[in-house]
């Protein structure tokens, strides 16, 4: 025996989603959680194929128990609807009769235009295998299919109950494109910082030769701004840009500017190390002077 409630017992906090004989708890429970997803509540079911209530359905609805706890169930699509004010039917087919159709951002707000007004609203669902009958699509008011590939033109009926639950959530945003939270809000960084990253990054890279061949280089430094002031940078960005130039612009006694990488300073190759005193060992036995050779990685060197 089917389970029903008294749709009048349930608050309602939107447009009625309504599935006509679904066959898979699973899809139900998808369905309950993209509603839950977007604020819905109220589902109604016409003759579900195995019966309620479903374990599975409660299962895929991943903690949205709240939607499957409200579940109410129908015989006929009839009864389903005999409350409601307008309801819209989803189908991705061409039908005949004189119904309007309506894409989903358009249907979404006319549902919210209803809702406002004090009405009872509904959205249809078919059958997962092939929809709604044109005498059940004949119960709607208007329809509302999706601008979908019409070589695949097949939603998935959780997939559809998505889209048209978003859309009835984003109807009733004063800004459309708002998001529930946003990316850093980081103050832009000033021209003075601007210019001063780039005369830093320019000092780095002629250190290293970069600017090859010499009457070439102001061409390459205006590109290197171009590049540099599109982007719109804010204040802590610069801060970075500036601790990894400063960390590539540090050298040893053992390797000075415009030697070469940082990578090379032998203090980080062991190997490269070992040659470089086997050389001086060499130097130093040729000239016996040592007193005036720091030591590597000794204090007072121009990264210290």
């Amino acid at each position: 025996m089917p389970v029903t409630k008294d749709p009048d017992s349930i608050a309602v906090a939107g447009p009625a989603i309504i599935l006509v004989e679904p066959q898979l708890g699973e899809n139900i429970g998808m369905v309950a959680r993209a509603m839950a997803n977007f604020g819905l509540s109220e589902l109604r079911l016409v003759n579900p194929r195995d019966g309620w209530p479903s374990e599975k359905a409660r299962a895929a609805a991943s903690r949205a128990d709240h939607v499957i706890d409200a579940v109410t169930v129908f015989d006929d699509l009839a009864s389903a609807l005999a409350d409601l004010n307008f309801v819209f039917a989803t189908t991705a087919r061409q039908r005949d009769g004189f119904k309007s159709v309506r894409g989903p951002v358009e249907a979404g707000r006319m549902l919210r235009t209803h809702h406002a007004m004090g009405q009872r609203t509904g959205i249809l669902f078919g059958r997962e295998r092939f929809g709604l009958y044109n005498d059940e699509v004949g119960l709607a008011d208007e329809i509302v299919t999706f601008p979908v590939d019409p070589d695949f033109s097949s939603l998935n009926i959780a997939q559809a109950a998505l889209l048209m639950s978003y859309e009835w959530m984003k109807s009733g945003l004063e800004d459309e494109t708002k998001t529930n939270f946003s990316g850093p809000d980081m103050k832009p960084a000033s021209k003075e910082e601007l210019h001063g990253l780039f005369a830093y990054l320019e000092g780095a890279l002629e250190a290293r030769g970069y600017f090859r061949p010499a009457p070439k280089k102001p061409k390459m430094v205006d590109n290197l701004r171009a590049v540099l002031t599109r982007p719109g940078f804010a204040e802590p960005e610069l801060k970075v840009l500036r601790g990894i130039i400063s960390s590539l612009d540090r050298f040893s006694p053992a390797m000075p500017r415009g030697d070469g990488s940082p990578g090379d300073d032998p203090r980080r190759l062991p190997a490269a190390a070992a040659r470089a005193r086997k050389a001086e060992a060499a130097r130093l036995a040729d000239t016996g002077k040592d007193d005036d050779i720091p030591p590597l990685g000794g204090k007072g060197t121009d990264n210290d």
